[in-house]
């Protein structure tokens, strides 16, 4: 009955943490769970801001379950990813975010979406005041060049895992959706949530 178990890295969770972080969760969503436009408010994130749709596909791929409600294990799940989270389990996070329609397959419209999304919040977060060297679409187009592999118009999960970690650009390109903590951490600064 220690205060601490080993998880599958062997890191250790501070169950008292853990317990305070449960109270603070439930003091912001007294229902158990944590509805989109809670998530948006969580993150300090206006409802028609830049950084909406990109919040709205995390929070469709941290819904393990489907039901349009992230409940705490899910929120914890999803926290451990983004802080805890190796190299293939946040690219497998990072497709289902891409994957918005959850048909298992990225389209060029789905890819464009996410990538006009992320040079948004770029632009507006200052990280990259420059206007991108290459247009959504010459990224799209490069991407699927190297990713989609048998050149059906679609990409697999498998290709998606393949390419992002064969191509160092492309690794490059997908950094805000595959490593999403910079973003929960500086989204998380505006919230009094922890």
């Amino acid at each position: 009955m220690g205060q601490a178990q080993p998880t599958e890295q062997t890191e250790e969770i501070d169950v008292a943490a853990l317990q305070d972080m449960y109270k603070k969760f439930l003091t912001e969503c007294p229902s158990g769970v944590l509805f989109l436009h809670e998530f948006k408010r969580f993150f300090g994130v206006d409802a028609t801001g830049e950084a909406s749709e990109y919040a709205e596909n995390m929070f469709r791929a941290f819904d393990k379950n489907g039901d349009n409600t992230i409940d705490f294990l899910e929120f914890v799940a999803a926290l451990n990813l983004v802080f805890r989270g190796d190299l293939q389990h946040k690219l497998r996070w990072s497709f289902k975010v891409y994957d918005k329609d959850g048909n298992g397959f990225i389209d060029k419209t789905e890819l464009r979406a996410i990538i006009d999304s992320i040079y948004r919040i770029k632009r507006v977060s200052k990280k990259d005041p420059e206007t991108p060297q290459l247009s959504a679409d010459e990224v799209c187009e490069r991407i699927f060049k190297v990713i989609d592999v048998d050149g059906d118009g679609q990409i697999t999960l498998e290709e998606f895992l393949e390419g992002a970690q064969k191509d160092p650009w492309i690794l490059n390109i997908l950094r805000l959706d595959m490593n999403p903590s910079g973003w929960v951490l500086e989204q998380r600064r505006k919230s009094a949530f922890f």
